[in-house]
């Protein structure tokens, strides 16, 4: 009784605080009116989208101007909403997902309890069999024997929200039985699907204008990022190993790999020289530039765009998150499926959604001329990893003033590596941590508002 209790109240808690924070999020704050006219949300800034991607939400989604900005307001919401039932379900969480274009949120758990406060928080509740926390160590176990021996005709497998299951793409179901014995996987929690895809990675050798390897390979950039005061950007770590140089589009010496995991995860990191300047900024290629603002995780079933120095920008939605993909190379775990379209020299590429830094392009399947599947290696693991910080519109450029008073006290520490969703105070006030990054002298949590919320 007294469990059920508590577990009531944090979901009463829970529900007042992402109600008040998702109107935050959305643009929606203002004075309470006796009638007050319906709004259609709106993402902060998504009023300055650019016109390179609004164009690609017509062209792919079917979405207009305005649809487009009503979308990922909705989006961003939802997102919000999630954040915070997730935290008060706790174990019984089991995943969330947005569907249309008013980003509808569905919410699963195992405890048909939580159904009431999950429609008071406004989304649909859905009870299931399995947890999130179940699935994603059923898919852990399968990461691992890939990782040793990456299986035969087994090309896909992820965690699937809106199924419950973990669900395997194989050539034939005889192919995938072997997978889950090898890993000890209950036939119970997995879906097999019967898959003729040959995922490969979008590396290109033809040439092109984005960066090259060594002279000659050639990926794409995916954000600008910052390592103390070195400067650099994020790509696919199947773009170049540590030690490789690269040169900019217009073929002038640029910086080199320090950093590179592939396969097992797809990520990497390019430190560059000073003649490059970092902008938080994705090439709009001749549509305006999209700015970047942060790199919270969109939800699956969200909308999301693509930049790539090959095609350009495509978009398409979020399909599953924790995906393994096989490629000829090897085995990456912990990737994002979607149906964006891409092609070679595509690889490294910025994934984004409304102003939100998602990932890179790894690889994937078909092409912009008939459509395919795309995998992108997620941002947040790869700052966390090398102890990067995204750059944004509110990332601070100037070193400190060596005449500035002294930190009032605190849990904020500098040179300490913050994931998203650390608590610090600072003073007599509680920050959150909105991006993974790395605290440098002066990024004090009251005057970098990119990377730490009130609370």
């Amino acid at each position: 009784m007294e469990r059920s209790m508590l577990r009531r109240r944090a979901l009463a808690a829970c529900t007042a605080t992402v109600a008040v924070g998702a109107l935050a999020l959305a643009g929606l704050t203002g004075t309470a009116s006796a009638d007050p006219a319906p709004r259609t949300p709106t993402a902060a800034g998504s009023e300055q989208l650019s016109p390179g991607l609004l164009e690609a939400m017509r062209r792919d989604l079917g979405l207009t101007d305005a649809e487009a900005r009503s979308r990922i307001g909705h989006e961003t919401r939802a997102t919000a909403v999630a954040a915070g039932l997730k935290r008060a379900l706790g174990a019984d969480f089991a995943g969330a997902r947005v569907s249309g274009d008013d980003a509808a949120l569905t919410v699963a758990t195992i405890d048909a309890a939580d159904a009431a406060r999950i429609r008071e928080a406004g989304a649909e509740p859905v009870v299931v069999a399995h947890t999130l926390a179940e699935l994603d160590a059923a898919k852990a176990k399968l990461d691992r024997v890939a990782l040793r021996d990456a299986p035969d005709d087994v090309p896909v497998w992820y965690v699937d929200v809106a199924t419950n299951r973990v669900v395997v793409q194989a050539a034939d179901t005889s192919a995938a039985d072997a997978f889950l014995a090898a890993a000890g996987v209950s036939r119970e929690l997995v879906k097999v699907n019967r898959s003729t895809e040959q995922p490969r990675t979008f590396a290109d050798l033809r040439g092109g204008d984005a960066y090259y390897m060594n002279g000659s390979g050639r990926c794409s950039i995916g954000f600008p990022v910052k390592r103390g005061s070195q400067s650099g950007f994020v790509s696919a770590g199947h773009c170049g190993t540590p030690g490789v140089s690269t040169s900019g589009y217009n073929q002038q010496a640029q910086g080199s790999f320090q950093g590179s995991t592939f396969p097992g995860r797809d990520y990497s990191w390019v430190a560059t020289n000073g003649n490059w300047t970092p902008r938080a900024l994705v090439n709009g290629y001749g549509n305006g530039d999209v700015t970047v603002t942060g790199s919270t995780e969109a939800l699956e079933g969200s909308s999301i765009c693509r930049s790539g120095s090959t095609t350009g920008w495509h978009c398409g939605t979020v399909q599953q998150r924790n995906t393994s993909v096989t490629y000829q190379e090897g085995t990456v775990s912990g990737v994002t499926r979607t149906n964006v379209c891409a092609e070679p020299g595509d690889s490294g590429g910025s994934f984004i959604s409304g102003s939100q830094a998602q990932g890179v392009t790894s690889g994937g399947s078909g092409n912009c001329s008939q459509g395919g599947t795309t995998y992108f290696q997620p941002l947040n693991p790869a700052l966390q990893a090398y102890g990067l910080t995204l750059v944004t519109n509110g990332t601070p450029t100037d070193p400190p003033d060596p005449t500035d008073p002294p930190a009032p006290g605190g849990t904020w520490k500098e040179g300490t590596s913050y994931t998203a969703g650390d608590v610090v105070t600072y003073g007599s006030e509680s920050f959150r941590c909105l991006q993974a990054h790395l605290a440098q002298p002066g990024w004090t949590p009251p005057n970098v508002p990119a990377l730490w919320q009130r609370v």
